[in-house]
């Protein structure tokens, strides 16, 4: 097994050195395109196999683009690679647990259309994600023909974090997808995430030359129907590797106080500013973010969004002990509440 067959599927530096001597002949790598509930698909320079999960793993600890170690008698995992980047998301329920999106991704394509679907909130959601996993974000807006000004959606995206870059084009124009190209080479991969019926799939159709099912929007509204249902890794003409995933109704942070300072950056250095290190940034004096906010230096709308982003990610990060602490600290509060409510009563 050569270098340049695994670099083809995106192997590099990064993996090879996590193996000892003589690991990569007795248990050969595989890079994982599909995850099933008790096998996975995966890829060699040899061609697509099915491995089977050993017994202390699931499918849940596994997520497409993968890069592991298998026992080639048995078509048995032995081994995941650490990796260098894992796309996640809070899964849903009141138990903390994340649901694994890609992994060893180097672009996230953020697909959004120039209608009804573009929402900044959502976008920021997928700005940190991308920025809690160190991955490039690449907004592509779609259905740019449909709107006079296809332009200023592009400058509506690019001024939601300094790190993005925004591009539009038809979806269903091959020739318009080589604006792509740049951001897969060969051996690069990238995924695509964004809401049902933004064309998700086309692009996908038109970069891995696939004839995958398309569907156009429902009457009435600007909402796609959902014709992706599962993630798949999959190879594009130019020789990069592509991730399509469903498109998906939350995203929920978790863990991702870091992707979100990313993101709104400058907010983040504008509160080191304010005079008092613990302020709320609601009326308390000397508060840089209000007073850059009524100078119309700071978007307020965009201010509430990263309060909001922030406070979920607190929320969703508690740790058990921490949950139940603020749990007391809130009942302590309203029953000194009522008792000062009941004490000023009986005066």
């Amino acid at each position: 097994m050569s270098d340049a067959s695994l670099a083809a599927l995106g192997w590099s530096d990064y993996f090879a050195t996590q193996l000892e001597p003589g690991e990569l002949e007795a248990t050969p790598p595989a890079r994982l395109c599909d995850v099933h509930r008790d096998r996975v698909q995966a890829l060699t320079p040899d061609g697509e196999i099915t491995l089977t999960l050993p017994g202390d793993m699931q499918a849940g600890d596994l997520a497409v683009g993968d890069w592991v170690l298998f026992d080639p008698s048995e078509h048995r995992i032995t081994r995941l690679l650490e990796r260098r980047s894992i796309l996640r998301r809070r899964a849903a329920g009141t138990v903390l647990m994340h649901q694994l999106i890609a992994a060893n991704v180097d672009t996230l394509m953020i697909v959004t259309s120039c209608n009804a679907d573009f929402n900044p909130a959502r976008l920021e959601r997928y700005l940190t994600l991308a920025a809690s996993s160190d991955t490039k974000p690449l907004i592509v807006l779609t259905k740019a023909d449909l709107v006079d000004n296809a332009a200023d959606y592009v400058r509506q995206a690019e001024a939601l974090s300094p790190h993005v870059s925004a591009i539009t084009l038809d979806a269903r124009n091959t020739a318009a997808l080589g604006r792509l190209l740049p951001w897969l080479q060969p051996g690069a991969t990238a995924a695509l995430v964004g809401s049902s019926g933004v064309g998700k799939s086309t692009i996908l159709n038109g970069l891995t030359g696939e004839a995958s099912e398309t569907q156009g929007n429902r009457k009435g509204d600007d909402k796609g129907r959902h014709t992706t249902t599962a993630r798949s890794l999959r190879p594009t003409l130019s020789g990069a590797w592509l991730i399509d995933t469903p498109g998906m109704r939350s995203l929920g942070m978790s863990d991702s106080g870091d992707g979100i300072d990313r993101v709104f950056s400058d907010l983040t250095e504008l509160a080191t500013q304010c005079k008092f290190s613990d302020c709320a940034h609601k009326s308390e004096p000397g508060c840089a973010i209000q007073a850059a906010i009524k100078a119309g230096d700071v978007d307020a709308d965009r201010f509430r969004r990263w309060e909001k982003l922030l406070a979920e990610d607190r929320y969703n990060s508690e740790t058990p002990s921490e949950a139940r602490a603020r749990k007391r600290g809130f009942t302590k509060k309203v029953r000194s509440s009522v008792q000062g409510k009941h004490g000023r009563q009986g005066r």
